[in-house]
């Protein structure tokens, strides 16, 4: 997959594809990014991949939705802005699916309030990079994975709250088909004031995210 987000990040650098999506359900892996810290790492030797996006160490895996839109942004580029819409297209999304979620201050990613004896925790995780003014990596969402795979790490780095799930949320099975949808409309409704328009009259302007076949 790595290999394929950098195909596709050079094509659209070059111009020769316009703006893409991809979607994917991860096989067990566990990926560290820039800032991941040692005793952010599982303790019993488990396999990471370090990856370049930002952020720190997480788990992709079954019954996660896995989205890597890689789109050029519009001038200025913004990072911050960016990431703040990738999150409002989740949170948007799973609004749609019955689960209201939030931002919190300082922290990626979107997330669920504190409640009784329940600590803050992490629905979506996000980590991205932008190079040469297009994006890569994105976002994690739980849909009906098996939540203890987050035992072994630190997730995110944040040891002061925990992870969640739209099933564990919502009492019943989740399964990513059937988010799929709600997340491809909350995409295209919350990236498009950051996709790159072309500034010709004449010229194509984005349209839907391209789809991209993975293996």
């Amino acid at each position: 997959m790595w290999d394929l987000q950098r195909h596709l990040h050079d094509e659209v650098v070059a111009g020769r594809r316009t703006d893409t999506l991809v979607l994917v359900e991860h096989a067990s892996v566990y990926t560290a990014g820039r800032r991941t810290a040692s005793w952010d790492r599982p303790l019993d030797g488990t396999p990471v991949v370090e990856v370049d996006r930002g952020g720190k160490i997480t788990w992709h895996g079954p019954g996660q939705l896995v989205g890597y839109p890689i789109m050029r942004l519009a001038e200025p580029v913004d990072v911050v802005r960016y990431v703040r819409c990738l999150e409002q297209a989740v949170i948007d999304a799973c609004a749609a699916l019955g689960v209201r979620t939030m931002r919190v201050e300082g922290r990626s990613g979107v997330w669920l309030p504190a409640d009784g004896d329940r600590r803050e925790r992490k629905i979506c995780a996000i980590g991205v990079r932008v190079a040469k003014g297009v994006t890569m990596h994105g976002f994690a969402l739980n849909c009906d994975p098996d939540l203890s795979e987050f035992d072994r790490i630190v997730p995110c780095g944040i040891s002061d709250a925990d992870v969640t799930s739209l099933t564990a949320e919502l009492g019943h099975d989740v399964a990513i088909a059937d988010v799929v949808p709600a997340v491809l409309a909350a995409l295209e409704r919350a990236l498009a004031d950051v996709r790159w328009t072309p500034a010709a009259e004449d010229a194509p302007t984005p349209g839907a995210f391209q789809p991209a076949s993975h293996t």
